[in-house]
């Protein structure tokens, strides 16, 4: 059924919307290139984080979308000029297409650094004939600290500057390095030259374009949704979805148990169930707004990375479990890649989940991340109320006789 006017839909039919756009279900073939073409078509931006405690966040959407796949794909695609790294939704990586409709954003003020550049104009100039004429740099190559560092987020002078030509789209990121840090490059070696030679949009067109490549991907969407999933702020936005409305490129639409309108791209179509199993990124697209997850799954999700440890209730890197189209519970995994273990910390699955039901697939998921990660072994331990089942299925054979051999010292 085609959507062409104010319709009704029911949560199910928005959550298999939801699924289809974002790339879950579908068919992605072909090379591993063009696989991740596919996957970028669904979600447009993968959000980037630094915590390596199970993986960086931007490999795990394509892990759920794809299973197994060369993990050096995204570096690839950057090396080729098909992606690169801009403040988009947080840090992201985003097709290099898009970035004409990221100009306007870039000719705006730093938001963190505010007059930075008039106070250090010499320094920041100084710095970008360095990149032009010496070739691409890390903060650390040009650092002016003196002492430890302290928070994430204490730049010295040298940083800030770097990043005030970052965002002011002069540099970017060429790589990154073995610590995850930015290696700054000028954009026009990075981006290719038919990208940087496209006109430059006005703010409202680009905000328009925005605005409907997110209901694009994200299949169904209150106008909070759309703005969010390029950190637009509602405000700004709200002439340019009036007129994509009033052009009916977007239909208004109402969703179950909503209470906001909702909005889905022209000629979209409700499309036939979607059944997956997949392990969310809490960074994923499809969960990274939470309210939105509260609307249209009914799940309460927060990030407890930088809870105290006896204040977390689920874990330190939690990812949410996708079964059908419900989430119906969370894994607290990480990496031991010394032991060459993927350990499940905690196991827990949500009120009225029958666990048995769901372990079969569930467990497969997991020992299917260990190979992708290459770890040998899976290892539950006992905390939550699906940790039991999940260890019967998903815990190595090796890791069983160990655990027997210990439990008997």
């Amino acid at each position: 059924m085609t959507l062409t006017s104010n319709g009704d839909l029911s949560i199910r039919e928005a959550r298999q919307m939801v699924l289809a756009a974002q790339g879950f279900g579908g068919t992605h073939d072909g090379t591993d290139a063009a696989r991740l073409r596919s996957v970028i078509s669904n979600v447009g931006v993968l959000q980037i984080d630094s915590v390596n405690v199970l993986v960086r966040s931007q490999e795990l959407p394509l892990f759920a979308r794809l299973g197994q796949h060369d993990r050096n794909v995204l570096s690839a695609a950057v090396d080729r000029g098909t992606m690169f790294e801009y403040w988009v939704h947080e840090a992201s990586l985003v097709p290099t297409e898009l970035q004409p409709f990221l100009r306007w954003r870039m000719a705006r003020p730093h938001p963190w650094l505010g007059n930075f550049y008039s106070r250090n104009k010499s320094l920041v100039e100084r710095l970008y004939r360095r990149v032009r004429d010496e070739g691409p740099l890390k903060a650390a190559d040009v650092s002016t600290r003196v002492g430890k560092k302290g928070t994430w987020w204490d730049w010295d002078e040298a940083k800030s500057a770097l990043e005030y030509l970052f965002y002011a789209g002069r540099v970017t990121t060429r790589s990154r390095d073995r610590d995850f840090a930015r290696v700054y490059d000028l954009t026009e070696r990075v981006i290719p030259e038919r990208i940087l030679e496209m006109a430059t949009p006005s703010e409202f067109e680009a905000r328009r374009e925005l605005l409907r490549r997110a209901a694009t991907h994200l299949g169904v969407a209150s106008f909070v949704d759309l703005a969010d999933y390029h950190r637009q702020k509602p405000r700004d936005a709200r002439a340019a979805l009036d007129s994509l409305v009033e052009d009916r490129e977007l239909i208004e639409v109402s969703v179950e148990g909503w209470d906001v309108p909702a909005f889905v791209p022209k000629r979209t179509r409700i499309g036939k169930r979607v059944s997956v199993c997949a392990l969310l990124s809490p960074f994923d697209s499809l969960v990274w707004n939470r309210d939105r997850n509260e609307r249209l799954f009914n799940f309460h999700y927060r990030i407890e990375i930088y809870t105290p440890k006896p204040k977390r209730k689920y874990g330190y890197y939690v990812l949410p479990v996708l079964y059908g189209d419900t989430l119906v519970g969370r894994l607290d995994a990480k990496a031991d890649r010394v032991n060459g273990t993927l350990r499940i910390e905690a196991a827990y699955v949500e009120p009225g989940v029958t666990a048995k039901k769901i372990v079969g697939r569930v467990g497969a998921e997991v020992r299917r991340m260990a190979r992708w990660l290459s770890l040998d072994r899976v290892e539950v331990q006992t905390r939550g109320n699906f940790a039991r089942t999940l260890a019967s299925v998903a815990v190595s054979p090796r890791s069983r006789t160990s655990r027997r051999t210990n439990s008997g010292r």
